[in-house]
């Protein structure tokens, strides 16, 4: 059931707004609420507004879907306005609902789940929809589109049990979920209709450049193919194009075009064309209803790309706020993006229209392609590749139609001439004002500068929080220190990067500081440490929780607050918001009557999947949040901790037991270091393995530690990871005796429990600080005890976290169903 946030200080509110017109947003995406923020500081007071959002999310950055599915980015950080920033504003928000209907003669508007407001004024912005194309089979499970964060999350999910995957639709946005899916594991190609990729945003040339690139990162491309039909029975198996070749798939994903969702506009007598028809100040046929971003049309043209649409709303909350100012003229667009860690930048006309002429520059060593289209002596389109720093310059002349005669040669190769200086300071403050600095969030270079000339910021992190500047993926960051540089002289302060925002501090100052003044809580080390912000974030809590809870693991109270959603609850919450239990199976070896009592509890719960995991557990899956306690109850089995960043299993062989090749018990090594190390918390999700000979069946030498038997003895292997980045383990040590092999997996744990950072796999630890300085740490057998003596300590004070929910009756509150969420 879909949830209603309404957000808002109500008392207050009625106080403060009997004489306010209602203003009622329906869409609370980019577009609509940029145009809310523009209001908000031009006519703070003039409106009551309410805001009406079909996701069950506040405001967040669809662009940077892409960056979450490829891992730089997690979701509650792409958030732009979180709830509280509705409530500081006394915004009504109203999550999960979508409007049905506008009654265009009484002005109101009336959600699906039976919401209903009066508005003066009235936004739509309502957004695009993605284009499914209409194959037979397309309704399959399996098939998704790439447009938001449940789509997101259904990849995530999918990457877990299937591998191979389809994206049609070799655009930006087709690419962008390719590489997120070869990021999750699976294996990706790319179907595209035509002969090369992104023939929209690049020529022939640097598409072949780019390809190359992504295929060797692990893509593989079918092109000139057009799809016929999705084969499968219940999920998709395949794909069938119109040449009779197919293509195996687990899943398909349709990134071949948006159209602009206009359906509750045509529904209400709104003109619509392509789009929903507005003119120069965003307003449609019915006087006191506008349209902006990707469901507007303005003269003739839907616009796709971020700053027309947040040039759009700068128009219209003038004209909301009753400030005189020009209308919206249309506009020039540019793209530049990073795909895959490749630079791409076009603008313009970039396909060479009839009586212009194209300049190229092309560096296969280097990587950098260049191409100018110029026409009667200006510059028209640009396209470049692997290098774009030229960029906004570019830009900047096609938009301004002046002429570049005798500076072709300086533009194509970046050479200086009389008009342009060679220095970055030069070309940045030659920059036109209405120049975009950061595409993410459309912040133009005037923004940024009165900023920092009248607003007094400092430092990229104020010019961050002010203007939203290098607040998504980063990479305008060099240029907005640039402006710094420039405009705010002597005064520009460099602040150092801490493990979030809210600090300057890294993570080995932080650790240092709190064992220094013995600090022993969130709020504690926020407070002494000077945190910018009171509360924290979502980078910045959990890893304090964690470094707490390490230093000092008999006196810290763990903060449930502080950790992630899965680590809240102790499941991994699915797609459609039920959970996983995966109870624990010391060393994947289990009996007849615990079988028995599994599919019991299955039965009697109605779960829909139960499923082998790869770390030989069982896995049941669909369970609702509410039956979580009840399930645990009947099971009686310890928790699997499949959710946390704990251990997480140890996997076996069946070793000397039964095996003809077996030279050690390599069930009783496993089961005996799980039952060590179980509940373990460790900086980030941590594997094991105990294979009984060097033949490997149970795939030690990819794990976090992996211990291999030999005649006589244990081979000790670290830092290794079976995911995406696969990595083979460093050898450390060889041992003799099982009590040696538990010593040394002690001392290695907590060894990394102590110096990595938090969220940082062994993988990575091991590769930044090098085996040999590990080595190093461990030699000494004293020091090894004392680091084996700290990690019981943090062990003995653990307990399974379902049988303290079972018993009690506060905590199992926290899992009764809640069909509706207010917060007034």
């Amino acid at each position: 059931m879909e949830r209603a946030f309404c957000v808002s200080h109500r008392e207050e509110r009625d106080q403060l707004t009997s004489s306010r017109k209602k203003l009622v947003l329906v869409g609370n995406g980019m577009a609509g609420v940029r145009a809310i923020e523009h209001l908000l500081k031009l006519a703070p007071e003039a409106y009551e507004i309410t805001i009406f959002g079909a996701e069950p999310h506040p405001n967040y950055n669809r662009i940077m879907l892409s960056s979450v599915l490829a891992g730089g980015t997690d979701l509650s950080e792409i958030v732009i306005n979180d709830y509280e920033w509705y409530r500081s504003h006394n915004i009504t928000l109203y999550t999960g609902h979508k409007i049905e209907s506008i009654d265009t003669v009484n002005k109101k508007v009336r959600s699906d789940l039976g919401i209903e407001t009066a508005y003066d004024e009235l936004i739509l912005a309502t957004g695009s929809d993605p284009f499914m194309l209409p194959l037979p089979g397309a309704d399959k499970e399996g098939v998704i589109a790439f447009r938001d964060i449940k789509d997101c999350q259904i990849m995530m999910e999918t990457s877990k049990s299937y591998k191979k995957a389809l994206v049609i639709g070799g655009g930006l946005l087709g690419l962008e979920a390719a590489r997120g899916l070869l990021h999750l594991g699976m294996e990706v190609s790319v179907v595209h209709i035509s002969d090369y990729i992104m023939e929209r945003q690049l020529d022939r040339a640097a598409a072949a450049m780019l390809q190359k690139e992504l295929e060797a990162q692990g893509m593989k491309f079918l092109l000139s193919k057009q799809s016929e039909a999705i084969l499968g029975k219940k999920r998709v198996k395949s794909l069938l194009f119109a040449d009779g070749s197919s293509a195996d798939a687990d899943l398909i994903v349709m990134a071949v075009g948006i159209r602009p969702n206009t359906a509750l506009a045509k529904k209400s007598g709104i003109a619509v064309g392509r789009g929903i028809v507005v003119d120069d100040y965003m307003e449609t046929n019915i006087p006191g209803i506008y349209a902006i971003g990707e469901c507007a049309e303005h003269r003739g043209i839907a616009y796709g790309l971020v700053a027309p649409l947040y040039e759009q709303g700068a128009v219209l909350a003038k004209r909301l706020a009753g400030v005189q100012g020009q209308g919206y003229e249309g506009s020039v667009t540019s793209t530049k993006l990073k795909v895959s860690g490749v630079d791409v930048f076009s603008a313009g006309q970039y396909e060479e229209p009839a009586g212009s002429r194209a300049l190229r520059y092309q560096d296969e060593i280097g990587g950098v392609y260049k191409k100018l289209v110029i026409s009667e002596d200006k510059l028209i389109g640009a396209v470049l590749f692997g290098d774009t720093a030229d960029g906004a310059q570019l830009f900047s002349l096609i938009k301004s139609g002046e002429s570049v005669q005798g500076k072709e040669r300086s533009l194509l190769l970046g050479l200086p001439d009389d008009a342009q200086k060679a220095s970055p300071a030069a070309r940045l403050e030659a920059m036109p004002d209405d120049e975009i600095i950061c595409g993410c969030n459309g912040v133009s270079k005037g923004t940024i500068v009165e900023a920092i000339t009248s607003g007094g910021c400092t430092s990229v992190g104020q010019i961050k929080a002010c203007t939203k500047a290098s607040a998504s993926c980063g990479g305008c960051k060099p240029l907005v220190e640039g402006l710094l540089e420039i405009y705010a002289g002597d005064a520009a302060v460099k602040v150092k990067e801490g493990i979030c925002g809210c600090t300057t501090l890294g993570r080995d100052e932080i650790v240092a500081e709190i064992k220094r003044m013995e600090l022993k809580t969130v709020k504690e080390v926020m407070n002494v440490l000077e945190w910018s912000t009171e509360e924290g974030c979502s980078k910045c809590r959990p890893s304090l929780n964690y470094y707490l809870g390490m230093l000092w693991p008999e006196e810290y109270a763990d903060e449930k607050e502080s950790r992630i959603t899965n680590e809240r609850y102790h499941a991994n919450i699915q797609k459609d918001g039920t959970f996983s239990v995966v109870p624990r199976i010391y060393g994947g070896v289990t009996s007849p009557g615990e079988l028995k009592k599994i599919a019991e509890v299955a039965e009697k719960f109605d779960v829909p999947m139960v499923k082998f995991t790869g770390g030989q557990r069982l896995d049941l899956l669909g369970v609702k949040k509410e039956d979580l306690p009840k399930i645990w109850q009947e099971l009686d089995m310890p928790s699997g901790h499949a959710y946390g960043k704990t251990l997480r299993t140890v996997k076996t062989c069946v070793g000397s037991t039964f095996c003809r090749f077996g030279t050690q018990d390599s069930i009783g090594m496993g089961i005996r270091l799980e039952k060590e190390f179980e509940r373990l918390n460790t900086p980030a999700k941590v594997k094991l393995a105990v294979s009984g000979c060097p033949r490997n069946c149970a795939e030690a030498t990819i794990k976090d530690f992996g211990v291999v038997a030999i005649d006589g003895g244990w081979e000790l292997h670290v830092g290794g990871n079976g995911g995406v980045h696969v990595r083979a383990t460093d050898l450390l040590c060889v041992v003799k005796t099982e009590d040696e092999v538990v010593e040394w997996a002690s001392a290695f744990l907590q060894y990394y429990r102590e110096n990595a950072a938090w969220n940082e796999r062994t993988s990575n630890w091991v590769e930044r600080v090098g085996l040999d300085s590990i080595k190093a740490a461990l030699d000494n057998r004293e020091d090894r005890l004392a680091l084996q003596g700290r990690i019981r300590t943090a062990l003995s004070v653990t307990t399974d976290p379902w049988k303290q929910i079972v018993k009690d009756k506060e905590l199992r509150k926290n899992f009764e169903p809640i069909s509706r969420v207010e917060t007034v």
